[in-house]
């Protein structure tokens, strides 16, 4: 009889679900996008309840077209988009505020005068930087500012949680409200030494421990479905990560100084460390890659906050174009893009920058300039803040990196990762199953129940579709940086707030 394992994908703008069987190719698969609320400049939000409902028509959507029934699934495995936060009340389960998403950036003053006074510390205990970007400030403002949370939330009636914890939550009709290793080292309060809760920086921040999930591994049967709140079915639940985490072990980088970069949203570089905590002096962060049988592995991550979302910006911002896929043929319609270089810094500047108050900027514009010109500096940014990202992994590691495993929805646009390729002067794998996010957390589940006997079995899966070569020389290389630096410099700290 065969086997059928749920992948779910729930990511910034829509939950992907893949259903594999046990050959590991794609049986079936649904995507459902979320709303995305901007209630003030650079504050981001979602609704909770709606990701929540949203998740569950994306999996009715895939078992619909797999021809299949929620209990001929054998185990789901779910990955989350990471440092987004949800409180909500523990009795009514209903989200006392909008889920804050990681883009967010209200916190960002406090996170400049916690940084100050507490960053060094923090740093060292959590691997991550004080930033706006993470869970921890993002729980604070929610008991801050919303009518009585903090009051609910010292008398143990609120549960603080990331994406993750909320749709266990929800799965399991509340029995579970958990996290894994991985998803607790974005939120700026797990001590990635010890591999719990940093007591002192719960104390500092004033969030009581008790809203905290129980921190579980990565790769685990945690419980199972509860059939009256998860479509008639009581499924194992046997695989949590965080999502760059998911794509790393969806592509096989399980050796120590192999490195994926995922492009969505945003485009995150991951390499594994292996059982090695490498502290990043440069920008980067240090990150729990996932915990198996007791074991952690670590990673080091380059963050970059937009780039597929640059795309979405000219389709639905400005309207130059009506589909992501036209952006291939505009770009090779003109031999360069005139000097134009366009840095999205719509919510400031991620690794290896760190600048809040950076905001997007184009410039080189003349009178001859384009809109294939702007639609060819838009898929050069992607690439750029890549490069950057990568230049620092390779100082900050000591490892020369070989080959870079790519995924994600922009892998398909030939012009970006042949362009890609070029400006990092390696090659760039893109392989058969490119949603490796979902791919990963179906593995570790997979993998929790028995189906995996070894990581090497899993790695034996990843098959290579297409090799992107470097066709340009150092000196062009070198030539196109200087130009992107030159323009980055201009982006920074354009804004106070």
């Amino acid at each position: 009889m065969k086997k059928y394992f749920i992948g779910l994908d729930q990511g910034t703008t829509g939950t992907t679900t893949l259903i594999l069987n046990d050959d590991w190719e794609i049986h079936s698969q649904g995507y459902v996008e979320h709303t995305q609320y901007y209630p003030q400049p650079g504050w981001v939000e979602h609704d909770a309840l709606e990701i929540w409902e949203k998740t569950k028509e994306s999996i009715g959507t895939a078992l619909e077209k797999g021809n299949l029934r929620i209990n001929e699934i054998t185990a789901i495995g779910l990955d989350n988009q990471g440092e987004t936060v949800v409180v909500w009340d523990r009795h009514t389960g209903i989200p006392v505020y909008n889920a804050i998403v990681w883009q967010d950036r209200r916190t960002a003053q406090e996170a400049d005068k916690l940084n100050e006074e507490w960053g060094k510390v923090i740093k060292e205990k959590t691997g991550v930087l004080v930033e706006s970007y993470f869970s921890a400030l993002k729980i604070k403002w929610i008991l801050d500012h919303v009518d009585g949370a903090r009051e609910k939330a010292e008398k143990g009636d609120l549960l603080a949680g990331t994406i993750d914890t909320w749709l266990i939550w929800k799965m399991t009709n509340g029995r579970l409200h958990i996290t894994d290793y991985s998803t607790a080292s974005r939120t700026m309060l797990m001590n990635i030494h010890k591999g719990c809760w940093d007591d002192e920086i719960l104390e500092r921040l004033n969030i009581p421990k008790s809203m905290m999930a129980q921190i579980r591994p990565s790769c685990e049967h945690y419980g199972n479905t509860d059939p009256g709140s998860f479509l008639g079915g009581a499924i194992p639940i046997a695989g949590s990560v965080v999502d760059q985490q998911a794509a790393l072990f969806g592509q096989a980088c399980f050796e120590p100084g192999t490195v994926k970069t995922t492009y969505g949203t945003g485009c995150f570089m991951l390499m594994n460390t292996g059982e090695k905590i490498v502290d990043s002096k440069n920008g980067l962060l240090t990150t729990v890659a996932w915990n198996i049988n007791d074991k952690t592995s670590f990673a080091l991550d380059g963050g970059i906050y937009i780039t597929g979302a640059a795309i979405q910006w000219l389709r639905d911002g400005i309207n130059i174009i009506e589909t992501a896929q036209e952006t291939e043929n505009l770009a090779k319609s003109v031999p360069d893009t005139g000097g134009v270089y366009f840095v999205p810094a719509f919510v400031g500047l991620a690794a290896p920058h760190w600048d809040p108050y950076a905001r997007g900027t184009m410039v080189g514009i003349t009178a001859g300039t384009t809109r294939a010109h702007i639609v060819r500096a838009t898929l050069e940014s992607i690439a750029y803040q890549v490069k950057e990202n990568m230049d620092v992994m390779e100082k900050d590691s000591g490892i020369n990196i070989k080959v870079m495993r790519v995924d994600g929805g922009p892998v398909v646009n030939d012009f970006l990762m042949q362009f890609q390729a070029d400006l990092l002067g390696i090659p760039i794998d893109v392989p058969v199953i490119t949603e490796t996010t979902a791919l990963g957390s179906a593995y570790l589940a997979a993998l929790a129940i028995g189906e995996f006997n070894s990581l090497d079995e899993i790695a034996s899966k990843w098959k290579l579709s297409k090799r992107y070569t470097p066709k340009i020389t150092e000196e062009e290389r070198e030539k196109l940086m200087t130009g992107w630096k030159r323009a980055v410099e201009r982006s920074k700290n354009w804004t106070s707030e």
